[in-house]
């Protein structure tokens, strides 16, 4: 069942993991599902591993792992206070990314940390997020915020960006649940181009009017189905004459969850990641749910 797949997050110990763990113990909690905390050590012989280092450094290596997993595990239960919230920790000994991607296989959700300030965090969570949320099987949400945010007390709408394709069908569905979760509105941002227009209507021009309300028209028909499914949750649709990155980085400025899929329309069937994806990846000081 779906509810008996973990949601995974990774941890190095820094605060920007440690926000990463925050809100996927509060995300596990909406959704009644178990929350797989997960950290790695180097181990003798793998890649990486310093040759003829004493034993004595890996022993040393572990216990610093394990002081992070418990560290992360108060973390998760202090973000849901009063919920009996099922947490296992894992310690793992491959490579961050490969760990994670690993876990996804039968992850319903995998969570990753995006503040890279020091050299650790850019070991683990600058490479490991954008390989995670490339390859990953399960939507990888980047939680990306300021140091000291507490990132569940953020409020607002959950946004999605909507271009009608099969590729972003998924994200939307999955923003409708996120938003019926949170109780909040759901922001359907549409962007009429997929590149920068040389030029700009005035206000009140009769040809962009009619364009916003024949864009409106057609992505009211695209929610209608997941309307009829989240009859609780009130939609604001928003048609932008836009790259899709600006108007959701623009509309996310107030959001507290922004749900985008992998890829929309102007895609290659060889990119795993679209352009816009990877833009908002590197830009946007909100939660990030990819939804593939």
């Amino acid at each position: 069942m779906a509810a008996d797949r973990p949601i995974v997050v990774g941890t190095d110990g820094s605060p920007s993991s440690l926000q990463a763990v925050s809100w996927a113990a509060k995300e596990a909690a909406l959704r009644n599902s178990p929350l797989t905390v997960l950290t790695t050590m180097l181990r003798p012989g793998v890649y990486g591993a310093p040759v003829g280092l004493p034993a004595s450094f890996f022993e040393e290596e572990e216990l610093e792992a394990k002081k992070r997993l418990d560290r992360a595990s108060e973390v998760a239960a202090d973000a849901v206070p009063g919920h009996s919230l099922e947490i296992h920790t894992v310690l793992g000994t491959e490579t961050p990314a490969g760990e994670l991607l690993e876990h996804a296989k039968t992850a319903r959700m995998v969570v990753v940390g995006a503040n890279r300030q020091g050299i650790i965090e850019r070991m683990f969570l600058g490479s490991v997020s954008s390989a995670v949320a490339t390859h990953a099987q399960c939507p990888v949400a980047v939680i990306r915020a300021a140091p000291d945010a507490d990132i569940n007390a953020l409020a607002g709408s959950v946004v999605v960006g909507v271009d009608g394709s099969a590729h972003t069908e998924p994200a939307v569905s999955m923003a409708f649940e996120e938003a019926a979760l949170r109780q909040t509105e759901l922001v359907a941002v549409h962007a009429w181009s997929d590149v920068n227009i040389p030029f700009a209507f005035e206000d009140g021009d009769p040809v962009w009017v009619q364009i916003v309300k024949d864009e409106t028209a057609q992505l009211w028909k695209y929610l209608a189905g997941h309307a009829e499914k989240y009859p609780d949750v009130t939609i604001r649709p928003v048609v932008v004459m836009d790259e899709p990155a600006h108007g959701l980085r623009e509309e996310a400025e107030n959001a507290q969850l922004l749900v985008v899929g992998s890829r929309g329309r102007g895609g290659f069937a060889s990119m795993l990641l679209g352009s816009a994806t990877r833009a908002l990846m590197n830009s946007v000081n909100r939660p990030l749910l990819i939804v593939r």
